[in-house]
């Protein structure tokens, strides 16, 4: 494992260093993994409290996944900034610079986590039509919408300060903030879906509030972290400056751009397998939950890429950061080949765990053999995107992802639901498309990825 890690000029690292650098990087991506999985798990399990109320409530529930990730892009994209710059002050051993960075950036998110909020709760019937709700699941789907929407400003904070956590490496604290704020969803998802322990029978609409009151949690679990008298950030009135925003902007655009291209692929997606039926949607829900265990877990790696890769070039050190970006990527296969393994013997087993209808079980377990084909190169294109979002170079990433998610992968999609499924009636095909275009996108992009990192040009990209 230790061998074959070069630095930027292809000369081997040694060993006693590349042990190091090996402990560095677990050290911060260990608490991501693990936060990532329990995550996971736990979005599983509110899945399937959504579940007791049938299938059409699940699809519902799903249905304002991508409409809230459009709502998210912008301050989403403002914190993968956040993460760049701060891991660079790090690095440079510029505490003030880290902390007025952070303090710019809660500003700024604040006033769009605001606007956000207030176009999703007015919004939520067009942005539902759009999601591709149909008669079976708007009403559900408007309800559920509009509560979430208005977590949103706080969600926002939550994602900023642990976004400059994670650049300094205290994974440890995003791990203890997320991790808690979900336990209280889940808790609150028992009581309010089917009315349990006295409180009313809320549905769809309890799960709603249950979700805002875990992200509520979360931004008061991550405040406390920066009011701390010994902590490395601490919250002041954000005095701005041009070198800071100037930086918050050069990463942070290229990110909307790339989130913008991921929402409007998954957007399409989310539409055409909904018109294919409620079951078939369904069953797509319950395989994504599932295999965004494989994706967080890539995420918890990918973390320790990004604030290293950071911290590395902050500190001007361009043969560690290309090290810690080979190091991320043999870290995150040994994590895809136990996920793998999991869900090929368990199989049917997880699908049991979200529905007991028999169309829906078959689809999800013929999606599983499917997905676990995508998932070593799609780790592989998270770690990657990771490591050069930690060096800034976001711009190549938002290409990768324009040619990759929103074209390549609609119109696999299409093809697969729609004229192939038409000419073979009775093989699911329209089921396992999805998932079929998912790993031909991973294959893509993780291969431009790659090279992307053999080429070495980000190890050259200037930030404020």
């Amino acid at each position: 494992m230790l061998c074959g890690i070069k630095d930027q000029s292809g000369r081997p690292i040694e060993s006693k260093k590349l042990k190091g650098m090996y402990k560095q990087s677990l050290n911060i991506a260990w608490p991501s993994t693990i936060e990532g999985a329990l995550l996971s798990i736990i979005g599983s399990i509110d899945t399937m409290m959504v579940g007791t109320l049938g299938a059409a409530a699940i699809a519902a529930v799903g249905l304002t996944s991508q409409p809230r990730m459009i709502l998210l892009i912008c301050a989403q994209s403002l914190c993968v900034g956040t993460t760049a710059l701060c891991a660079r002050r790090k690095g440079a051993d510029d505490q003030a610079a880290a902390n007025s960075c952070l303090n710019q950036s809660l500003a700024l998110v604040t006033v769009l986590g605001v606007v956000m909020a207030l176009l999703g709760y007015f919004g939520a019937v067009p942005f539902m039509r759009l999601a591709g709700a149909n008669a079976d699941t708007m009403d559900m789907s408007v309800a559920y919408f509009r509560v979430i929407s208005l977590g949103i400003p706080l969600n926002c904070w939550s994602l900023c300060i642990c976004a400059a956590m994670r650049a300094i490496g205290k994974t440890r604290i995003t791990m203890v903030t997320n991790i808690t704020a979900n336990l209280v969803n889940v808790c609150l998802n028992y009581v309010l879906i089917n009315g349990k322990l006295g409180f009313p029978r809320l549905g769809v609409r309890g799960a709603a509030i249950a979700t805002v009151c875990g992200t509520a949690v979360s931004c008061i679990i991550a405040i406390s972290f920066v009011c701390r008298k010994n902590g490395y950030y601490h919250i002041a009135l954000p005095r701005f400056d041009r070198t800071t925003l100037s930086g918050l902007f050069s990463v942070g655009s290229s990110s909307i751009v790339e989130a913008a291209f991921l929402r409007l692929g998954f957007l399409i997606n989310s539409r055409l397998i909904a018109g294919v039926g409620t079951n078939a949607f369904a069953a797509y829900q319950i395989v994504s939950q599932v295999t965004s265990l494989s994706f967080t877990l890539g995420d918890g790696v990918a973390t320790a890429g990004t604030s290293l890769v950071g911290q590395s070039l902050g500190a001007r050190d361009k043969g560690a950061a290309m090290a810690h970006a080979g190091i991320s990527r043999r870290i995150s296969v040994f994590v895809s080949i136990g996920l793998m393994l999991v869900i090929f013997l368990l199989r049917r087993q997880l699908a049991l765990l979200f529905t007991t209808e028999e169309e829906i079980i078959l689809g999800v377990t013929l999606s599983f053999y499917v997905v676990i084909v995508g998932m070593l190169p799609q780790n592989g294109r998270v770690v990657y995107s990771g490591c050069l979002r930690g060096a800034g170079d976001t711009k190549y990433v938002a290409m990768v992802a324009l040619v990759s998610v929103a074209v390549l992968r609609p119109i696999l999609t299409y093809l697969f639901c729609y004229p192939l499924n038409s000419a073979f009636p009775g093989w699911q095909i329209a089921v396992m498309g999805p998932w079929i275009a998912f790993d031909i996108d991973a294959f893509v992009r993780n291969g431009l990825l790659h090279r992307r990192i053999k080429q070495g040009k980000w190890l050259d990209i200037k930030l404020a």
